[in-house]
């Protein structure tokens, strides 16, 4: 009989933060680390430790103690110390694609240099996996992965170990931690534990592995120390037990050594967020909105805003701020730990992570507005004029788009124009005057202060035709006599545009698709639940009947030629908390502000709501009408392309009697966007922070705007049998979770006659997220944005008007991340094709000698000789040489 092979995996995992703060966690460090290098020297039958497959905790670890760098990178250049490959263990469906992406690269170039990374794609406890993940572990030259959570038993089909497949036709060697991260945490050699614990576990994962007999056995748990005893329990194994040989081992081992001699065929795709056997915590998306919303908005900064304008600042002659990225990124990893961007987490602990996201903002703006600067006063400079306006395009083609803007004046009439002297048309928003205030002017009799001239502040809306592609162009504002457009109240009941009208009628806002002649009446609903759950889950209270908000009433409706805007309230009576909740008490008004916003030759419908919560345990879910009916799939941005969900989980029907570990509800993560299609028509959402949808009664869409409960865990809740999550033997309250403060929402509605296209909805997407920024050369005004009032070098000499870095000339494919190269010898750009056919594009630019094939790790692979080819649901990234 061939004995079966129990690798036992040393490991701790390493939570960042949780219901404890990021400083418990590396005072804990400190400790820990010294202790296990300890144990490591003292025994050399202690082969390796895991440290949970994340380089932060090397860092962090060697702030506090810098002297112990040395002896830190031997042991895991020895591979004794395993760290790597992740910075930090991501959530990978809260986040930003190019999040997760840049996270291996922080992890897998840091770890190489100090000495060693994991050559697995390590995910012990995130809930639920992205479905690209397979495609960009293999970028990293990663070919195996070993998680937890998100599979279904019956795909397993007998073997833990299986292809994995991306939705590119990418795989990677696949095992599925079935008992998790913790099965041999309390490894023993006693008779007692080996007859009640451990062969009941053998016996449990040897018949789950019916092709190989190698049996991952991991030995380890949250923020554990060492178990220094490990090697004498193994030998006392092998001594006391015949059916199974037990080794010390690490995870790199067990799955090339089972992967070597063995073809698993068994292959799998798509995101992995089955509930069956681990919890995956569906509605954790809509927990603390106000991290997934200030995180969405710092992501989309950096990515679209920063990294492609301080490119072009480079090319110009400036400083490309890699020290400021590297900082941002990493306090970016903190915040994207499972545990950090889902919310879960202590009060004190969330605040950290908002205060986190917060200081990365702030970094970012400082940034933009000096490279922003530089490029204009160099473009003045060149010019010889003053009052200048530069709008810098941040996407890869020059196809007109909309803009906002900031003017200050001294005149409240002015002019804006193209260098050429064609003028530029505008509506302006808002405007107030401001005062000057006073100078200080130090003279012979002493300081005297001087009062300045006042002038104003103009908000304004523009289109311009075409602009340069990841470049900008000026323009000049002149104060002269004009007349200028501002939004005037109307006594009309609609706006509309080229595209769409927005009607109200009767209380309710009807949809009307200009071009197509179709028709959405009843628009939008609300929808107030009680929540009785906690922090990981959203809970029905039993007997609750959601209350609706379908009636609302204008408060005001402007026009001018390029916006039109809506003003909207919804007044609900609504219990103040569950114990009112239970008896039926509505006592407060809970109010909804919703702004509807349709600019000239916007293809979409701009939608804001403001909400001053004053309620505590309920859920909040806008809802959709779609005029559609039968629909059985919604479609969501996932990674570089669509993924196609059912509306009903067919598991929903008997999860109790199959203990499952939670229900398996039809309540989704999205990206950017969601959308419905009856094969005529499509019905779109694109959301900036808004993180969890489900779809309703067949046509309706529910958007969660967010859910409030003051408790970190519960047990038993409805849709979650058994303990608590998390700790689960104390109980933390969490009272700013109940989110009693003031939310902002934003998203956008696309509207169609056609089949859902994945091309279109990236687009519109694109266009919605706003890539792009506006600087005007000025003297009047210094404290708009908070760095203009000082002086900088303004190193950026004489440039050109007009400036376009390079362009991509096929619209179907689409830039996720333009940013310095490792190596600083190129810009990296990184193209997707969401549809299901291959593209092709080229480059045009005159300010690049080669554009070199890339992994994402950014090794080069071949240079391109033309047309470069993305197949179906790919992606490519190029470097472009300086």
């Amino acid at each position: 009989m061939v004995k079966k092979k129990v690798y036992i995996v040393p490991h701790s995992h390493w939570d960042r933060e949780w219901y404890f703060t990021i400083e418990d966690s590396n005072v804990l460090l400190s400790e820990n680390i010294p202790y296990l290098m300890d144990v490591l020297e003292k025994d050399n039958e202690f082969k390796s430790y895991v440290f949970d497959g994340q380089l932060s905790v090397v860092e962090e670890f060697l702030k506090v103690c810098p002297e112990e760098k040395e002896r830190l990178k031997n042991h895991i250049k020895e591979g004794r110390i395993i760290v790597g490959p992740w910075y930090t263990q991501t959530d990978s469906l809260l986040v930003n694609k190019e999040s997760i992406i840049r996270n291996l690269l922080y992890g897998t170039r840091i770890g190489e240099e100090i000495g060693n990374t994991m050559k697995v794609g390590y995910l012990p406890d995130i809930f639920g996996q992205n479905m690209y993940l397979p495609s960009i572990f293999k970028e990293f030259k990663i070919d195996y992965t070993i998680f937890q959570r998100g599979v279904y038993t019956d795909s397993l089909k007998n073997d833990l170990n299986f292809i994995w497949e991306s939705p590119d036709g990418s795989i990677t060697k696949a095992n599925n931690m079935f008992l998790g991260y913790g099965p041999g945490k309390f490894l023993a050699s006693d008779d007692e534990y080996i007859k009640d614990k451990l062969i009941p576990m053998l016996k449990k994962l040897s018949g789950l592995n019916k092709s190989t007999n190698n049996i991952l056995l991991p030995s380890g748990g949250d923020q554990v120390l060492v178990n220094k005893k490990l090697p004498k329990i193994v030998k006392e194994l092998n001594e006391k037990i015949d059916d199974y040989e037990f080794v010390l081992s690490d995870y790199e081992s067990f799955i090339e050594e089972t992967w070597k001699d063995n073809n698993f065929e068994n292959k799998i795709s798509g995101d992995l967020i089955a509930c069956e056997k681990s919890r995956i915590h569906s509605t954790i998306r809509s927990q603390r909105y106000d991290i997934k919303r200030l995180n969405t908005l710092v992501e989309n900064k950096i990515l679209y805003i920063l990294e492609p304008l301080a490119v072009i600042g480079k090319v110009n002659g400036l400083k490309y701020p890699q020290k400021w990225i590297d900082i941002m990124w990493k306090l970016m990893f903190d915040v994207h730990a499972h545990d950090s961007i889902g919310g879960c987490n202590s009060d004190d602990t969330n605040k950290d992570i908002i205060n986190r996201l917060t200081k990365v903002e702030r970094i970012l703006d400082g940034l933009i507005n000096l490279i922003k600067k530089k490029i204009t006063c160099a473009v003045e400079e060149k010019l010889g004029k003053e009052n200048i306006l530069v709008v810098f395009n941040l996407k890869p083609n020059n196809k007109g788009q909309n803009f906002e803007s900031v003017i200050f004046t001294k005149k409240n009439i002015f002019q804006i124009a193209t260098l050429k002297g064609d003028k530029v048309q505008f509506d302006v928003i808002d405007q107030k005057y401001l005062s000057g205030g006073k100078k200080v002017v130090v003279t012979s009799e002493g300081e005297k202060e001087i009062e300045l001239e006042g002038y104003y502040r103009t908000k304004i809306n523009f289109d311009l035709d075409s602009i340069p592609s990841f470049g900008y162009t000026t323009l000049e504002i002149k104060e002269k006599e004009t007349e200028i457009n501002s939004l005037k109240v109307c006594e009309d009941k609609f706006i509309d545009n080229k595209k769409y009208k927005i009607s109200f009628e009767n209380g309710k806002i009807k949809l009307h698709n200009k071009e197509d002649n179709r028709i959405i009446n009843d628009l939008i609903a609300f929808e107030d639940a009680g929540d009785a759950g906690d922090s990981y889950d959203f809970s029905p209270l039993k007997g609750d009947i959601p209350i609706l908000s379908k009636e609302s009433l204008v408060i005001s409706i402007e026009k001018g030629n390029k916006v039109q805007k809506m003003i909207v309230k919804n007044e609900i009576n609504l219990p103040s908390d569950l114990k009112d909740r239970e008896i039926n008490k509505k006592t407060d008004i809970f109010e909804i502000i919703t702004y509807i916003e349709l600019r000239e030759n916007e293809n979409f419908v701009r939608v804001k709501h403001d909400i001053c919560n004053n309620i505590k345990d309920h859920r909040v879910r806008v809802l959709f009408n779609t005029s559609m009916n039968e629909l059985k799939h919604s479609y969501s941005d996932e990674g570089f392309s669509v993924i196609k969900r059912d509306n009903l989980n067919i598991h929903m029907k008997k999860w109790r009697e199959k203990g499952f570990k939670e229900a398996p509800v039809s309540i989704y993560p999205l990206e950017n966007f969601v959308a419905l299609t009856d094969e005529k028509t499509t019905f779109s959402v694109m959301t900036k922070g808004i993180k969890e949808y489900e779809v309703l009664s067949e046509k309706t869409l529910a958007l969660t705007l967010f859910r409030g409960v003051g408790v970190l865990g519960k047990d038993n809740l409805q849709w979650r049998p058994g303990r608590a999550s998390g700790i689960n033997n104390k109980v933390v309250y969490t009272p700013d979770a109940e989110m009693i403060k003031d939310l902002t929402f934003e998203y956008a509605i696309y509207f169609k006659q056609e089949n859902l296209s994945p091309c279109n909805l990236f687009k519109v997407t694109e266009n919605y997220l706003e890539h792009y920024e506006t600087y005007q050369r000025q003297k009047l005004n210094t404290f708009e944005e908070r760095l203009e009032r000082f002086e900088i070098p303004l190193d950026c000499k004489c440039i050109e008007e007009n400036y376009s870095m390079f362009s991509i000339d096929n619209e179907s494919v689409f830039v996720s991340s333009i940013k310095d190269s490792w190596q600083k010898d190129g810009v990296i750009v990184r193209v997707f094709n969401p549809q299901d056919k291959e593209e092709s594009f080229s480059i045009k630019s005159e300010k690049f000698k080669d554009i070199v094939l890339c992994n994402l790790y950014e090794d080069e692979k071949e240079v391109s000789k033309g047309n470069v080819s993305i197949g179906a649901k790919g992606y490519v990234t190029l470097k472009l040489k300086y």
